[in-house]
């Protein structure tokens, strides 16, 4: 990729400490201490420059389903059946996967999401998995976006789960430490829906793929209906079951956790697990509010993720962050903005192992984005970094670049035009 130097920022977050005015050099794919000879000089004056936002959670095939009738204030066990006619109705197949794929993605970037984990739940019978996987990865390759991979399950049978992750990791990522592709574009990870949903076998199986490829365990725990169906079906709080079942660990990240008690939370803390708040999904689904500042207070590594458009209609983790700081409060504590930034970028990043994301100190990742604070939605605001999540909740970047490379120039698009992957979209699931 060329040389970049991005000069004359309001404001650098170099990361959650550490705030200058730049200039900001990339090349060779990482962030560097000076300019390149002949690197492209890009004129930031009057934004403010962030490392690219990390989303922890996602769902990227409901953003195919958004605002569907059916799944808005109704519980859990109405939500998932709705949600599942929707996915017959349309047909999962490689092109839905890459379609769906490819608009999550495109609207990730131009919101400044430069990498998304996308927890894939839906495999039809007799689905070739693998080139389901392969289609989302297509799709962020092509736009230049990066992807985690999550081979999820969710009531699949155990041993079929496992040899599709297996296969997963041996097409996608062959012998790549970490499940990372060789230039840091896509990554391999594995998870099951939840206690709620999958047995203690399909917990076992998948962390023995984990550990034969060195993946990233992820799950979803202590949503309200996680809580419920763990006491009706085994009596047990779900963070029981986890450890009982070897996913207290520090290879594993636990999303949403809007129900934990303080002893519960040590035992995350004690177990080095990390943590992925989703407010954006929590609060419309009605699981309440992840108690963010105890979990952080206790030295858990707290990320930020939307979840899919089948619950929270939008991929937009800024506004998601801005959310996160308005509810903290009804969580028993409040956090400042500089602390959702840190989640949207070095905390996510945590969880998916991968110290190179989510900050802009020497040797990072070329990941970044660039956000204009010279118009009235920002008038008046006395701390430009505070504002980025504070004020205008639908905010976008001027430019976003990823692995050095710029993938959205002056808000827009340069990878595919907007319109046509929203029309292709349409075309394949209606409105």
């Amino acid at each position: 990729m060329p040389a970049l130097s991005l000069v004359g920022a309001e404001a650098v977050l170099v990361d959650a400490a550490t705030v200058t005015t730049g200039p900001v050099h990339l090349d060779g794919g990482q962030v560097v201490v000076g300019p390149a000879p002949g690197a492209e000089v890009l004129d930031v004056s009057g934004c403010v420059v962030t490392a690219g936002l990390v989303n922890a959670h996602h769902h990227l095939l409901q953003t195919a389903f958004r605002t569907l009738p059916g799944t808005r204030g109704v519980p859990m066990a109405a939500w998932l059946p709705a949600m599942a006619a929707a996915y017959t109705a349309a047909g999962v197949d490689p092109e839905l996967c890459w379609l769906a794929a490819r608009a999550g993605l495109a609207e990730a970037l131009l919101c400044g999401v430069t990498t998304v984990a996308d927890h894939h739940l839906t495999w039809p019978a007799d689905a070739d998995t693998v080139a389901l996987a392969r289609a989302a990865a297509d799709a962020a390759r092509a736009l230049g976006s990066r992807l985690v991979f999550v081979r999820g399950t969710a009531r699949d049978d155990p041993e079929t789960a496992a040899a599709s992750a297996t296969a997963i990791a041996e097409n996608l990522v062959p012998g790549r430490p970490g499940g990372v592709s060789a230039d840091g574009m896509l990554q391999l990870a594995v998870g099951p829906a939840g206690v709620h949903s999958d047995s203690e076998a399909t917990f076992r199986l998948l962390g023995e793929v984990a550990a034969r490829f060195s993946l990233r365990r992820r799950t979803q725990s202590n949503e309200q209906v996680d809580v419920a169906v763990a006491a009706e079906r085994y009596a047990r709080r779900p963070l029981e079951l986890l450890e009982e079942w070897g996913w207290l660990a520090e290879d594993v990240t636990l999303a949403h956790l809007c129900d934990v008690t303080p002893a519960e939370i040590a035992r995350i803390a004690a177990a080095g697990v990390s943590a992925t708040h989703a407010p954006g999904c929590d609060l419309p689904m009605g699981w309440g509010v992840a108690p963010v500042a105890a979990l952080r207070a206790a030295g858990v590594a707290v990320g930020l993720g939307t979840s899919g458009g089948g619950s929270n209609d939008a991929g937009h983790l800024l506004a998601d962050a801005r959310l996160a700081l308005q509810v903290a409060p009804l969580a028993g504590g409040s956090l400042a903005a500089r602390d959702v930034l840190e989640m949207a970028t070095t905390g996510s990043a945590t969880g998916l192992g991968r110290p190179e994301l989510g900050h802009l100190r020497p040797g990072a990742a070329a990941d970044v984005c660039v956000w204009d604070v010279s118009g009235v939605a920002d008038a008046g605001v006395a701390d430009p970094v505070a504002g980025l999540v504070w004020a205008a909740p639908g905010r976008r970047p001027r430019h976003v670049v990823v692995a050095g490379r710029v993938v959205v120039r002056d808000g827009r698009l340069v990878t595919a035009d907007e319109r046509s992957v929203a029309a292709d979209l349409h075309a394949r699931v209606g409105r």
